[in-house]
Parts: C-alpha cells; structure tokens; sequence
C-alpha cells in the first residue's frame, strides 16, 4: 500500500495523540517518518513505540529540509501555526494544520495566499465537521427543506475549566502564550461549524468578560450577537465557568427548527412556510401545526482519525478533505472580530473588518501579558509590514513598553 510520509511538528498532548493513532494502525496509508519538538524528552515516547524507524528533530527548520518527509502535521502553539505550514509548503510539503489556523486573520491570510501559490495540499483539522450530528444538520440546512434560516442560537456553556487548568502551563490563558481565551482555545470547532452550516454572518456585536471566573488575562465569559444577510439573527454564548454547562445548537428556520444537543439531532417540520402561513392564516392565535422526529444519523464519527485518512487519500488520490486549510480564515475572522468588538464597543462588519486595528489592539494586550514570551519581534514585523514604516514605528513605539 502506498503510504504518505508524515512528520509531526510539536508532540506534546494532540500531537502526541495523532502519534499513538497512527502507531495503532488506525491511518493506514500514513507512514510516521520523523517528529520534531524543542524539548528532547518528549522524544522518548516516540521512541519506545516507533523505534529509529522514525527521524528526530529538535529544529522545525530541519525537519522540513531532510527530504525524510512528504507531509508535515502542524501541532504547535498557535501563533506557529502559519509560519511553519508557510516554510513547509514552500519547501514542497503538503500541509495539515492543527486548530485555530492562527492567532490574526492577516497571517493566516498570508498562509492562504501560500497555499495558493504552492498548490499543495493544504487541510485543517475541524474534526467535528466528522460528527454525523453536525453533517446531517448541515444536509439539511443547505438542502432547503426547511426554508430560510430565521435565526440561530448556540449555547456552549460545557467547556468548564478549573483554576488548577489554567495553573497547568504558563502559557495559557495569556496574550502572549495562547492569543486568547474560550474562543481561541475551546470553541474554534464551535466557531467553524456555526458558520459551515449556517453561513457566515454579515456584522457582529460582542460582550467579553476577561479573568471573570478565573485568575486569567484573557476571556473567559462570551454573549455574541451576529446579523445574516438575508436578515437573520444569531447568538453565540460561550464560557469556561459554568459548571455544569449546555451544548445546544438550535436554527430556526421558515418551515420549523433543528435542536442538535445530547448526540441527538431533532427536527421540527411543517408543510408549509411561516411567512406562507401568516400570509393566509385568518385565524388570530392560529398556529402551525408541526411534526417533531429525531433525525436518523449514519452514526459515523471518526474525528481526528477522519481528518489524517483524509488528508493520506488527497494527496494519494486527489479526493476531498474534511476541512480545506483556508476555510480556517472563517471561524477566526469571527473570534476576531468577537474581540475587536468587545475591545472598542463597535459593531463590526465583517466585509470592512480592520485587520490592522486588530493586530494593533492585540499586540497591546501582548505588550503586557503576564507571560513575556517573545512574540514581540513575529507582530512588529507583521505590523510593519500592513502599516508601513513610518506609522509601524510609531505604532511600537506606543504599543511596546518596558514591561518587555
């Protein structure tokens, strides 16, 4: 059977658990060829089960260079996200990227244009699109059996973390370490599916709470507003305090509702159309009448599994992806601008969305984060070259201080 040759950059939890997938026969047409990670300690799990059958590495840069590999999966911190799968596309590499695609929505624009230029194959890895739930639900929306969507309403309340999570690694929670909170952290999955199966929205409204539950910087309590362009309505509500939580995705729609919440997927169906129904209904409290089934399912749910078989067959035989690297532009440009909202108290249009306002508002927030990282030299360089020099300098010169 012929096989891909993969690398893993960055081996730490996820990365690990795509490691053990493969190392138990579940992506047979991926062959582990090498795995890269800067602390060597982490080696030693790789080598207990693959042996020196497997190259490693300590350098991104080597790894992408050795010629020991076709494929590169990107398992990094998320700010690295872009600019490894960049360097090894261009290098020639196919390229699959671990959720968010980036921090900003200007460097994983960056990353776009890449993929284009190269033409590899470029995926992401949205696992849940895999869950039989969230497909069929999608079948249906897009199918228009059910009309128009009326409004949408997502509470996904079940990401509850305790303090002693955010105490587990200094990087979390932290504008410099993660970039964000529950949006960035737990919810670009959310993020992704909303809009892949309702569509992007047009303006966003947005209200943060920042360390709310937790002794955190970034956010950790989220009510989103959002408009559609055929007028309708959405609301987004997401935290990592409530315990215990919810995770129940509704969309209204002309002809009745789809409730996805508990693995379950329940429709409510009528003959005819809302706006029909008022239209011709005489009747002062009339009502429609309804008919309420639980959707059958194929049941199927192969998460990450689905994602790593996917990306083997495109690249072997030219057949679809579960989630295209540059789709990972759409939930980001929602949790961006979920930001820019909250931080200005500005509604955003998504059409205008100020990519450089963001940035700029962000590395603010990096200037002082509590973890120092040195990600300063990455969004100066970023900033220079979306405003230009002269207003770049000034820009640094206002946002960078001595807590550097």
């Amino acid at each position: 059977m012929k096989k891909i040759k993969l690398g893993i950059l960055g081996i730490g939890n996820i990365g690990g658990n795509h490691m053990r997938l493969i190392h138990e026969g579940k992506c047979p047409e991926v062959e582990l060829c090498a795995v890269c990670d800067i602390k060597p300690e982490r080696m030693d799990p790789v080598r207990e089960r693959f042996g020196e059958s497997v190259a490693y590495f300590t350098q991104a840069e080597e790894m992408i260079a050795s010629g020991k590999i076709d494929s590169l999966l990107v398992a990094v911190p998320h700010y690295d996200h872009p600019k490894y799968a960049i360097m090894a596309m261009r290098a020639g590499l196919h390229v699959l990227i671990e959720k968010p695609a980036g921090v900003y929505t200007s460097q994983v624009l960056e990353m776009n244009r890449a993929a284009d230029e190269c033409g590899k194959v470029f995926g992401i890895m949205m696992n849940q699109r895999t869950n039989s739930v969230y497909r069929k639900m999608r079948e249906i929306v897009k199918s228009g059996e059910l009309g128009a969507i009326r409004r949408t309403n997502w509470i996904i309340t079940n990401w509850y973390r305790p303090q002693a999570y955010y105490d587990s690694g200094d990087w979390r929670a932290t504008w410099s370490g993660e970039g964000g909170g529950v949006l960035l952290n737990q919810c670009p999955h959310n993020l992704d599916l909303w809009q892949w199966i309702c569509g992007m929205p047009v303006r966003i409204s947005a209200k943060m709470h920042f360390g709310k539950w937790h002794d955190i910087e970034v956010e950790d309590d989220v009510s989103a507003y959002v408009e559609y362009e055929n007028g309708a309505t959405g609301v987004f509500i997401t935290t990592t305090g409530d315990a215990p939580g919810t995770n129940r995705f509704e969309i209204s729609l002309e002809k009745g509702k789809l409730i996805a919440e508990g693995d379950k997927l329940t429709m409510w169906k009528s003959e005819i159309s809302e706006p029909e129904f008022s239209k011709t209904n005489t009747v002062p409290f009339g009502s429609m009448k309804f008919t309420r089934t639980e959707v059958e399912t194929d049941g199927q749910n192969p998460q990450h599994t689905g994602v790593i078989n996917a990306f083997a067959a495109a690249i072997l035989r030219s057949e679809p992806l579960v989630a295209d690297g540059r789709e990972g532009i759409n939930g980001l440009t929602i949790s961006n601008a979920m930001h820019l909202s909250a931080w200005t108290g500005k509604e955003i249009e998504l059409a205008e969305f100020d990519h450089e306002r963001f940035l700029s508002e962000l590395s603010a927030r990096v200037a002082t984060s509590r973890r120092k990282e040195n990600v300063r030299e990455m969004l100066s360089s970023d900033m220079a070259s979306t405003f230009g020099g002269t207003e770049a300098n000034a820009l640094r010169d206002k946002r960078w201080n001595t807590n550097w």
